[in-house]
């Protein structure tokens, strides 16, 4: 079988779904260091030299205590709290950044992951680089500092997210967006529905974009992305509504851009997976950034 030309499985989530960086921290953390859920963020830590324990209160799905001797890289893409125990005289060198992912917890790339991703800095081709332009601008303040190192994290973000696609296994990627994306046949039929979301994609139209017959589709991708072909297409565009919705556009033109016969149609898809009518949905997320908002 003739293998299948590379495909770009990601620009089509990101254009939609933003990730952005903000610098947080660069340089030693001494003590002890609280990176709470509470804040609404995901962090992206780089331990550049020395060593690092982290605790994580309460949690289950990852280890209560993890401990780092090496240059490594701890990514928690959705809010997880996390403490760092740092002794002074170690004097561990790190530089941090907080993740914003857009749609926060509903981030369709953030849902996909899993809650903490541990690597070696060495573990993943081409990061060095990347960081090394990320050390240079943080190691002494210059004009645009800040904007500059927001925008290298982010580059970091990218190289790692090409990284998890392309080892699944390695980065202990569960069913879902993430490992449907690493099936090289799945992903022609997910990157398809990302690109135009308002066509009919019929189950066989999606078996047609993946090269395969309509079953093994059908089980394939229930098997990797944890929801029949329908239960996804329908979940993307609502995600999709809920982005646009808080942009202000209106339900009517959303209801055409993403497939829906009208906009009662778009409420009736809408409702049974926010618990919310759009109107009643876009009212209680106003409410909720607000409150974020005066909180920060």
């Amino acid at each position: 079988m003739r293998p299948l030309p590379p495909i770009d499985r990601l620009s089509g989530i990101l254009e939609r779904f933003r990730v952005q960086a903000q610098l947080h921290h660069s340089g030693v953390l001494c003590g002890l260091t609280h990176f709470d859920a509470c804040e609404g963020y995901g962090y992206l830590h780089v331990l550049r030299r020395g060593e690092l324990k982290v605790s994580h209160p309460g949690a289950c799905e990852v280890a209560r205590t993890m401990r780092f001797d090496q240059p490594s890289l701890l990514f928690y893409p959705r809010p997880f709290t996390h403490h760092f125990h740092n002794p002074p005289r170690e004097g561990s060198d790190f530089t941090c950044a907080r993740l914003i992912f857009d749609g926060g917890a509903q981030n369709p790339l953030a849902r996909a992951l899993p809650a903490l991703i541990a690597l070696p800095l060495a573990t993943v081709p081409g990061l060095d680089a990347a960081l090394a332009l990320l050390f240079a601008e943080t190691d002494r303040v210059r004009c645009g500092q800040r904007l500059l190192a927001d925008r290298l994290f982010e580059v970091v973000v990218l190289k790692l997210l090409r990284w998890l696609l392309d080892h699944p296994q390695e980065a202990g990627i569960q069913p879902g967006l993430v490992a449907g994306l690493s099936d090289p046949r799945l992903a022609r039929a997910l990157v398809a529905m990302h690109d135009d979301p308002g066509q009919a994609w019929t189950l066989d139209r999606m078996a047609e974009r993946a090269g395969m017959s309509r079953t093994a589709f059908a089980n394939a991708f229930r098997d990797a992305v944890g929801q029949t072909p329908a239960d996804y297409l329908n979940a993307w565009r609502i995600a999709l509504a809920q982005s646009r919705l808080r942009e202000g556009r209106p339900l009517k033109i959303l209801a055409a851009e993403l497939g829906y016969a009208n906009p009662s149609a778009l409420s009736r898809a809408f409702a049974p997976r926010t618990g919310l009518s759009p109107r009643d949905w876009l009212a209680s997320d106003g409410a909720a950034r607000e409150a974020q908002r005066i909180q920060d």
